[in-house]
């Protein structure tokens, strides 16, 4: 039976005391902020990456794993595996993993399986965990892919964004969008299906805007994924951007109210939402649990 390693990355929300905890293995990824490099948790914390994004001058940017960062890694790893998973963020939301996936099938083919099903953050943690409890039953790495790709369009998150500030930075919104938006109070929901990040629902406040996170929620469970979720098969996630516990935990109150029977995962959201969509964001999701 071939010994399987699980890899993945911060996009996941997983931090290295929670990897080294799961017995899995962690590559930080790295952020540009004002022209510094920085490898997320190692050289700055959530809190850190925040504050300076509450500067109007901060410039990000994201940066994907280099061919030779990831194969470094791999290399170390395989010293002590026979194969790996290696779970990165959905190819929908960056070319991270489709470099990745062309590395390995030209340089690490039988050795490692590069899973794209289309998540991020809670729910790229839920494959991470899934891809563990297989690996641990003695699945092997090809096997685990297939699964998890299997399972690709079988999950769902609404976030609330706080303020559009950060989404006009990014060029996402124009200037003149973000300032009514913010002077209006309007709280837009955005979802991410797989694939990419788009427009959901505009609400007025934070009270609204949950409301609408948690009624979409509602609607995928009990259309899109009925049958699973009848059947025990999906979980259940609340996630935010720099809140403080009170706001985190009165959140996480609101969804164990509308939703009694399941169990609840929380986490912050990955910075490389984060930076995006700034602090001050909640968010809910589902995914299947692959067996």
């Amino acid at each position: 039976m071939s010994k399987t390693a699980i890899l993945t990355d911060t996009n996941s929300s997983i931090l290295q005391k929670e990897a080294d905890a799961m017995g899995i293995f962690l590559l930080h990824m790295t952020f540009t902020v004002n022209g510094v490099d920085y490898k997320e948790e190692i050289d700055i914390k959530w809190n850190e990456f925040y504050n300076m994004l509450s500067d109007p001058h901060t410039t990000v940017s994201t940066t994907q794993p280099s061919p030779c960062e990831l194969s470094e890694m791999w290399e170390e790893i395989l010293k002590s595996y026979d194969e790996i998973v290696y779970i990165p963020m959905s190819s929908g939301l960056s070319s991270s993993c489709q470099t990745a996936k062309m590395l390995a099938e030209s340089d690490y083919q039988g050795k490692v399986f590069v899973v794209d099903n289309r998540r991020i953050s809670v729910t790229q943690y839920q494959s991470v965990v899934d891809a563990k409890a297989m690996a641990d039953k003695g699945i092997g790495a090809a096997d685990i892919c297939r699964r998890l790709e299997e399972d690709a369009a079988l999950s769902s998150i609404y976030i609330m964004v706080n303020k559009l500030t950060y989404l006009k930075r990014g060029g996402r919104v124009t200037a003149a969008g973000a300032l009514i938006a913010n002077v209006m109070n309007l709280k837009p929901v955005l979802q991410i299906q797989g694939a990419k990040l788009d427009a959901y629902s505009k609400c007025r406040g934070t009270k609204a805007a949950k409301l609408s996170m948690i009624e979409a929620m509602k609607k995928d469970l009990e259309t899109r994924f009925k049958d699973l979720a009848d059947d025990g098969k999906m979980t259940l996630h609340v996630s935010f951007c720099d809140m403080t516990v009170f706001e985190v935990e009165s959140w996480k109150s609101e969804i164990r109210e509308a939703f009694p029977e399941y169990e609840i995962h929380s986490a912050p959201l990955s910075l490389s939402i984060g930076c995006h969509i700034g602090p001050g964001a909640l968010a809910i999701a589902c995914a299947k649990r692959s067996e």
